[in-house]
This record gives structure tokens, C-alpha cells and sequence, in this order.
């Protein structure tokens, strides 16, 4: 079992930035993938970006050029660092842990509101 701890929350004005981290902790396993995802009210959860444990990096077409994904294995941190945000940016963000079996583990959630 995996718990995650997301912190970040906020809200910021369009053209602003933010950074999002995740904390894992409990049974990590050595080869895993975490990332992070979003809902907006009344869409579907999406992804956003992910990274493997061997650095490799996904984005979604939305986050790319603007939102840069890192991990530190020595503290199992997930970070997303998010520029140039937008008012369409806004959602709850998940962080999210699946393990070399294809288990996974969600985050409580965090608001990340971007509005002027």
C-alpha cells in the first residue's frame, strides 16, 4: 500500500504559475510510474503528465511546453511545475502512483483555481 501526499494548492491569475508536489510513502516499489492528473467540474479525470522511475515523461498535448513534470527517488517526490497557467487549467489535481505491477494509488486531491 502507497499513501500519497499532495500539497500546492492555490489559486492564481491567468500568466501565473504554481508548483504541485507529491509525496509517496509506504511499499514503494523501485520501477514505477507517478504523475499527476485533473477533473474539472464535470469532465472526466485526465491525464496531465507522468514520469517513470526511469525518467521517461508523458504529457498531455494541453501541458506540454507549459508544465514540466520531476521526480526525487531519494525522497519519492512527484513535482509539477506549471507555467503560463490558465483560467482552462483549473480543476482538482491528483497525484497518482501505479507500481511495476500495475497497481495503483490516488492522492487526495488539490484545488488549483486559476482566475483573475
Amino acid at each position: 500500500q502507497v499513501q500519497l501526499v499532495e500539497s500546492g494548492v492555490g489559486l492564481v491569475q491567468p500568466g501565473g504559475s504554481l508548483r504541485l508536489s507529491c509525496a509517496a510513502s509506504g511499499s514503494i516499489f523501485k520501477i514505477n510510474v507517478m504523475g499527476w492528473y485533473r477533473q474539472a467540474p464535470g469532465k472526466q479525470r485526465e491525464l496531465v503528465a507522468v514520469i517513470s522511475s526511469g525518467g521517461g515523461t508523458n504529457y498531455a498535448d494541453s501541458a506540454k511546453g507549459r508544465f514540466t513534470i520531476s521526480r526525487d527517488d531519494a525522497k519519492n517526490t512527484v513535482t509539477l511545475q506549471m507555467n503560463s497557467l490558465k483560467p482552462e487549467d483549473t480543476a482538482v489535481y491528483y497525484c497518482k502512483y501505479v507500481d511495476g505491477a500495475g497497481a495503483a494509488s490516488w492522492g487526495q486531491g488539490t484545488q488549483v483555481t486559476v482566475s483573475s
